[in-house]
């Protein structure tokens, strides 16, 4: 069934919003709640992807409370936490833990503005050794009750949240697709509109074909990949 043009139009306004330069990464989080909790947020707020290291390389699994936000919210899975920091600092983010270290200041303190990945720990441990070490600073939310710590989705919330106030008071919220490369932002309009297709192309290893304005795919396909939109 082709797209409809409204449709597609609601995509590129989504899309026009994204934030390629804010980003969670989750160590070990596993509860499916959690996990679609957490997308919701993201998709919520503009977040383009998320990153996460699994538990024996487990694939991460959602539940109803996501939403569908998994179809609009990428995760990029890594093999151990020091890869994926180590990949995100080379892509210029600070990357800022919640801990409850001596050393750790109010998330309110923080300049969201600028590239930003807030690392976010296990449901029940926290964050490992190995990722504190590798935050460039370490941040807590304050509470007042007898529990020292929030769920792991709710902090995620908050932080969010706390990021996009920021940007909106600065004005730098994107709001012509400027928060994405040129060539991210047509691949991913692709992979919204068009799935099937897109899945597709990267099995056989092809570039994704040209849509039009109306969101229409102007270069003929095989039979096969026809039949998947």
């Amino acid at each position: 069934m082709p797209l409809l043009p409204r449709r597609f139009q609601r995509l590129k306004t989504v899309l026009d919003s994204r934030m390629a330069d804010l980003t969670l990464l989750l160590e070990e989080v596993e509860k499916p709640h959690n996990i679609s909790a957490i997308l919701r947020s993201c998709d919520a707020v503009g977040v383009l992807e998320v990153h996460s290291v699994n538990k024996g390389d487990r694939t991460p699994t959602f539940n109803s409370t996501a939403q569908g936000s998994q179809k609009w919210v990428a995760i990029h899975n890594h093999v151990t936490i020091n890869k994926a920091a180590s990949s995100l600092k080379s892509a210029g983010f600070q990357l800022l833990g919640t801990s409850l270290e001596k050393d750790s200041r109010d998330y309110r303190e923080f300049n969201f503005c600028k590239p930003t990945a807030f690392i976010l720990g296990a449901e029940k441990w926290g964050l490992s050794k190995e990722a504190k070490s590798l935050m460039d600073e370490s941040l807590y939310i304050p509470m007042s009750g007898m529990v020292q710590s929030l769920n792991v989705s709710v902090a995620a919330a908050i932080l969010l949240f706390e990021a996009l106030r920021q940007r909106e008071e600065a004005g730098i919220i994107p709001k012509n697709g400027e928060g994405l490369s040129k060539r991210s932002y047509q691949d991913r309009l692709f992979e919204w509109a068009y799935p099937e297709v897109a899945n597709w192309c990267k099995k056989e290893n092809k570039s994704y074909p040209r849509i039009n304005e109306y969101g229409e795919i102007t270069e003929d396909l095989p039979r096969k990949p026809k039949m998947r939109y």
